[in-house]
């Protein structure tokens, strides 16, 4: 793969489907432009609501044609295949037409229509592998990576018999695709009395639910400032215009490019259980969950019994809300539990994983401290290390600073594009071997980065010394991901101690494994 990837997806939005989706995959599309990839989106005009949701689009887009009549479904089809608006192979078709110039290294799909015909014909026909995002498990799929950002106690036996491949886990909340707004917004602070509420049901606000929501809360009694935010693209704008219009402590927002503040800004949330479910969490808001939508159905339920969320219907609602209005230690228990599950960085970690091979080292330098300090200080790697004490700041910048003046001693950073994701450092022994040693950002483990780092850093070796070299490397009793990633590299011995001879002829230093 080239150092510039190329990333297309194939993703939909309109009022039968919602705006979930393309906002999701945008949020995607800004993380790997960040991370120097080139994207592309394709998707079908099935009505005005892709075409809103794209006014300001981040890259270009591929707009496949309407669909010129009325769209057959038959014993074959996808539980969602009319979602299309055309049959799987004229889609598969438009898609490659609209990407064959391109040859993408990566094609990510978010669309419960189509299963794991139309993977295998793009893959086929592109050359390239396929990220499928899912997260009903109700069709035959058949993707090199797999992302359901749904919590769930067992992905693998929800999807049993579902996949023709196996894939690259991306599973549960950490994968959330939330904007890059989000690593850094504030947070939810918690009051004990609820002064305001927020109400957002959906970019395309199905069957009209919000107004319906804003009635059950005056009908719980609560008097204060509701907030319904809202979207141009909802079909059932003017009578929610109507309703918000006619009470006059209601607030209503439409087309905010990302609704971290909102969260933040009122004391309980009220929302479907759609992609600003993770959101919502990300920024620790109370929330009461109510499913709009099938696949909502488990979503809810799921948070609701981790304590994430507090589920309701349409008809319980009144009653759960005046609940929650009056146990604030209720409120607080669900704001914390829900921060613990979504930190923000979902997106850039699925771009990691597409973006992988892009990996590239460099030299560390002084400038490095705090980053390094940060990474080896983290719990889940002093567990793994010789010591697991923490180290000082001052301490760890003064060990920098021999390592970088010794001779005998190489440590570089690894990055893909901007984003420093780990490092690895050779020390030279006694006997003239090389001991390696490697670790990369705890909070972006599990993502098939380890592999690329060591052999990355066996080349720039290989360039250096341009002779050949062996490479000593211990590990911690019980750390059976470094006895994997060593035995996957190509070392021998174990489980505590392994070894590697490096070849004869050097490569490039930003060769990539």
């Amino acid at each position: 793969m080239s150092s510039a990837a190329r990333i297309a997806i194939r993703v939909d939005a309109s009022a039968t489907i919602g705006t979930g989706h393309l906002k999701r995959c945008l949020s995607l599309v800004q993380a790997l432009i960040e991370q120097g990839a080139q994207v592309s989106l394709v998707t079908r005009a099935l009505d005005g609501v892709a075409a809103q949701v794209l006014r300001a689009a981040p890259c270009p887009v591929h707009w496949l044609h309407a669909p010129g009549g009325s769209f057959q479904t038959d014993s074959t089809s996808t539980p969602h295949a009319a979602w299309a608006g055309v049959s799987w192979t004229q889609d598969a078709s438009d898609t490659v037409t609209a990407l064959h110039a391109e040859h993408p290294d990566w094609l990510v799909v978010d669309h419960y229509a189509f299963d794991a015909r139309w993977h295998d014909a793009l893959r086929s026909a592109l050359g390239c592998r396929l990220l499928v995002i899912d997260d009903t498990a109700d069709r035959p799929l058949a993707p090199d990576a797999l992302l359901d950002h749904n919590w769930a106690p067992d992905h693998r036996a929800k999807y049993a018999g579902r996949l023709t491949l196996e894939p690259h886990w991306l599973a549960g909340p950490r994968h959330a695709l939330l904007s890059p707004a989000y690593r850094s917004a504030p947070r939810y602070a918690f009051q004990p009395v609820v002064r305001s509420i927020g109400i957002f049901m959906g970019g395309t606000d199905p069957d009209g639910v919000s107004a319906r929501v804003l009635a059950a809360c005056r009908a719980a009694g609560f008097a204060g400032t509701i907030e319904v935010v809202s979207t141009s693209a909802n079909p059932y704008l003017s009578s929610l215009h109507e309703a918000c219009a006619a009470d006059p402590d209601t607030i209503l927002t439409l087309d905010q490019a990302d609704l971290a503040t909102f969260f933040a800004r009122h004391d309980l949330q009220i929302g479907a259980g759609g992609g600003a479910t993770w959101e919502r969490c990300c920024i620790g808001a109370p929330t009461l969950a109510i499913p709009v939508a099938a696949n909502q159905s488990a979503v809810v339920p799921g948070l609701a019994s981790l304590g994430a969320v507090r589920a309701a219907t349409e008809h319980t609602l009144a009653d759960v809300l005046r609940e929650l209005i009056a146990d604030p230690a209720q409120r607080q228990s669900l704001a914390n539990t829900a921060a613990a599950l979504v930190d923000g960085r979902g997106a850039q970690r699925v771009a990691l994983h597409l973006l992988r091979d892009t990996l590239q080292l460099r030299p560390a330098t002084l400038n490095d401290t705090p980053l390094l300090h940060a990474w080896r200080n983290h719990p889940a790697v002093r567990a793994v290390s010789g010591s697991s004490e923490p180290i000082a700041l001052e301490s760890h910048h003064g060990w920098l600073q021999r390592v970088l003046s010794s001779p005998d001693r190489w440590l570089f950073v690894a990055q893909v594009g901007l984003l420093p994701v780990g490092s690895i450092r050779f020390d030279r022994q006694e006997s003239g071997h090389l001991e390696v040693s490697l670790y990369t950002d705890p909070q972006l483990q599990g993502l098939g980065i380890g592999p690329r780092l060591l052999l990355s850093g066996e080349r720039r070796m290989r360039h250096s010394l341009q002779t050949p070299f062996t490479v000593d490397a211990t590990v911690v009793a019980g750390n059976t991901a470094s006895q994997r990633l060593f035995e996957g590299c190509g070392y021998h011995g174990g489980p505590l101690h392994f070894q590697k001879t490096v070849g004869h002829a050097p490569t490039p230093s930003n060769a990539t494994p």
